[in-house]
């Protein structure tokens, strides 16, 4: 794959499959279940003082209202047949007529802070109103938090260049994958813009290709982005959300039983084993594992399916392993080993890291899991596509920490509890009554503050 060095990229979002793989696995359930629910979503910075001007603002409103004139490429449509193939047919024939609607589904907004002048100058902040039907609106999250991003440092935070990126990432892909780690890239929403995950990309590809000559043990899976895992001739990698408990939770207004639905009509659509990493921590991990453990109700239409008199598996058997993205990895691994065991599952289960990792994060969870006998895959986001380093301080240039998560469906509140309080999201009148229902236990965890989840402006870059 070459890029254009004596020019810089194009900006936004050019390509209906930039963005990552889980937001079409999931809109193909939500097609295929709840095509008619009308949703909301709420947007947080984390980082509040990271504030915008008028002028980063209007930027981002431009490039939102572009995403209204791109539609799925023929080459785009093979691509996801012949590498997607768990994605339906009626869910392709869909989306190669689908578009989105900015302007009507979207409101961004601009908060002016002291005096509004009008002036591009003018500091805020900014907040996104989403609308619609889930199947219509649940592709934005992804390419907005991208643009959000993009925007910030376009025009406020413009220390930086793209010098040395593609040689960063490749020197950080060596030392994880000669500690024999399974790597993937997940960095689309935090990215610094496109090219630098491009770039990125390439970098963790030469370095994939040296490791194997070197022979270390550690593999490039892939990456979460799809236009560039079809750039790469890769399987784009991932599997579901929050957004997916989320929703059905809200739709059913049933907290006890919504872990065990959402699992049951994601195997509805696509076969028991089939993108069969589960995400456990919605509305906090315990709770999951009480669905987990059940057997499988198959949906009539399930793909797959057995028949007859022989006995059905339970979740827990099924799914190819899960997805730790809160609170404490090594109590979690502990947590999922006292777990299989008392299921009587010999089956060795993966468990995919995700949650702000590191090169050392991921040497250390992978020792954590190989002493208890998992098999470990690490999604390494914004680590790998938004680390800079302001040019006249030698100081870190962080990122921004900006999540979209659904804040109602069919009229009701959608939360997520986590693992970590820190990401606690949605009301919360909601959500204290949720953890009442489920009789959820706050959990201290000195990693979870979410303000300083990549470090300060007074931090030295460790380049």
């Amino acid at each position: 794959m070459d890029f254009n060095w004596t020019s810089e990229y194009p900006e936004g979002v050019l390509s209906f499959l930039d963005t990552d793989l889980y937001k079409l696995t999931m809109q193909n359930a939500v097609f295929q279940h709840y095509p008619d629910v009308q949703v909301t979503y709420a947007f947080t910075n984390r980082t509040p003082e990271k504030k915008f001007s008028r002028k980063a603002f209007s930027w981002l409103c431009d490039q939102i209202y572009k995403l209204g004139h791109i539609s799925l490429q023929d080459e785009e449509l093979r691509f996801l047949k012949s590498h997607c193939p768990y994605l339906t047919k009626p869910y392709l024939d869909f989306l190669s007529e689908f578009r989105l609607s900015p302007r009507e589904q979207l409101k961004p907004i601009f908060n002016p802070i002291g005096e509004d002048t009008g002036a591009d100058d003018v500091i805020g902040d900014i907040h996104i109103e989403i609308r619609g039907k889930w199947v219509d609106t649940i592709l934005y999250e992804i390419p907005l938090l991208a643009l959000t991003s993009e925007a910030y440092f376009k025009f406020m935070d413009t220390d930086w260049n793209y010098d040395g990126q593609e040689e960063k990432a490749f020197e950080k892909g060596m030392k994880i994958l000669e500690a024999g780690c399974t790597l993937s890239e997940f960095g689309t929403r935090r990215r610094r813009d496109y090219h630098t995950q491009a770039l990125v990309f390439r970098g963790l590809v030469n370095a994939s290709k040296k490791a194997a000559e070197k022979g270390y043990a550690g593999k490039l899976t892939g990456t979460s982005n799809v236009h560039l895992a079809m750039r790469f001739n890769l399987a784009p990698i991932g599997t579901v959300a929050h957004e997916w408990f989320m929703g059905i939770a809200a739709i059913t207004n049933d907290y006890e039983n919504a872990n065990e639905e959402a699992l049951r009509r994601w195997v509805a659509c696509f076969g028991e084993g089939v993108l069969g990493i589960a995400l456990t921590d919605t509305f906090g991990t315990p709770a999951f594992l009480r669905s987990f453990s059940k057997p499988i109700k198959h949906i009539p239409g399930t793909p797959g399916a057995a028949e007859g008199d022989k006995p059905a598996r339970t979740y827990a058997q099924a799914f190819t392993g899960v997805r730790q993205d809160s609170g404490d990895p090594a109590g979690f691994v502990k947590l999922m080993r006292d777990f299989y065991d008392s299921q009587g599952v010999k089956d060795r289960k993966t468990i995919v890291f995700s949650d702000s990792l590191d090169i050392e994060k991921c040497i250390e969870y992978k020792r954590a899991s190989d002493e208890q006998g998992f098999q470990s895959s690490f999604g390494v986001g914004t680590f790998l596509t938004n680390d800079f380093t302001q040019l006249t301080t030698g100081k870190k240039s962080v990122p921004l920490n900006i999540v979209i998560k659904l804040s109602s469906a069919a009229g009701n509140p959608a939360v997520k509890i986590s693992d970590n309080i820190g990401k606690n999201t949605g009301d919360s009148e909601k959500l204290a009554e949720v953890k009442r229902t489920l009789g959820y236990v706050e959990k201290e965890w000195e990693g979870g503050d979410e303000t300083k989840r990549w470090g300060t402006s007074e931090d030295v870059s460790k380049q």
